[in-house]
């Protein structure tokens, strides 16, 4: 049944944490896998969920580093996992699978923003291939063991709203628009919530979301004049950003998303600040690339929750990772 892009009065909204959305929440013998789950508001993500009983699975790029800022959290083990390869997504899922446990949550956070033009694999656009492919590849590679009721979460962005999907040129081959790339990867992720949910069954639902705007290393190949020029941070470095979140308050939607009970029986929606976004009026124009100044768009673009669209990408993910996990 398809879930209607409209909000329901959630209880919670901009300023609520991860933390406030799990009060009294008891998550014990859950499992959730969370990418990117050692730094910014991927930290707090897996802070909230094993506070809340969740034993959190943390692939990462770089384990080490992770294991250090994840140290003092308890029911938490960390793995080995670059999105931009797919054999280490392969082997990551292998492990896991050997493991013989359940999921009950998957939350795709750990992203790439706006760097500078870069290929991975066969040549792929970085962003599209990290953000998008190599978390197509991994929810794949783990479906056999996602149980009933599971939820699968993709972290997307306001991001979105930079650029559709470029099927004439994907991996920009005729030139590279660094915040083109990031908001076709938004978009991707989307997109890719929206096919999932059409085809998962056993109540298995998939979600997408903005959390917010929050300074944090996400933002590293952003020159400091471009974040001045945002009206990020003023010339000291200071943040002067007004309508920024916390990474406390940036973690809550996906937490939210993953584990609230209001979403029951919901799925394939794009989220924000803890309830179901609304779409973005018919008469707001569509931007390409991030501008200095330029008010942040709302909602979300009819372009990255259109069914089509989404069963194109997904056809098209499979071709380029190889791997489909309702491949007949």
């Amino acid at each position: 049944m398809i879930t209607p892009q409209h909000g329901i009065d959630s209880g919670f909204g901009f300023e609520s944490t991860a933390r406030e959305v799990l009060a009294g929440t008891d998550l014990s013998g859950r499992l959730a896998v969370v990418t990117g789950g050692y730094s910014g508001l991927g930290l707090e993500t897996t802070r909230a969920l094993a506070e809340a009983g969740a034993h959190v699975v943390v692939p990462a790029r770089r384990p080490a580093v992770a294991k250090e800022a994840l140290g003092d959290l308890g029911d938490v083990e960390v793995d080995e996992l670059d999105l931009a390869d797919l054999e280490s997504v392969r082997g990551f899922a292998d492990r896991f699978l050997e493991s013989g446990r359940g999921i009950d949550m998957i939350i795709g956070n750990a992203a790439v923003m706006a760097c500078p033009e870069t290929r991975v694999g066969p040549g792929w656009e970085a962003q599209f291939a990290t953000n998008h492919l190599g978390h197509y590849a991994l929810v794949s590679r783990l479906w056999p063991a996602v149980r009933a009721g599971a939820r699968v979460v993709a972290v997307s962005s306001q991001g979105h709203h930079f650029s559709r999907m470029r099927w004439d040129d994907p991996h920009f081959t005729r030139g590279y628009d660094r915040w083109e790339a990031y908001g076709q990867a938004k978009t991707a992720n989307v997109l890719f919530a929206v096919h999932l949910d059409a085809l998962a069954k056993d109540d298995v639902r998939a979600f997408s979301l903005h959390p917010g705007s929050i300074l944090t290393p996400l933002q590293r190949h952003i020159p400091k004049e471009d974040k001045i020029a945002y009206g990020w941070i003023d010339e000291e470095g200071n943040e002067i950003a007004q309508g920024f979140k916390t990474p406390e308050q940036g973690a809550a939607t996906a937490v939210w998303a993953a584990t609230s009970p209001r979403l029951d029986g919901m799925g394939g929606v794009y989220c924000m600040d803890c309830d179901i976004a609304e779409p973005t009026p018919a008469d707001v124009p569509e931007v390409r690339g991030r501008k200095a100044g330029a008010p942040a768009p709302v909602g979300v673009r009819p372009y990255a929750i259109d069914p089509d669209e989404a069963a194109r990408l997904w056809a098209y993910s499979a071709e380029l990772t190889g791997v489909d996990a309702f491949a007949e």
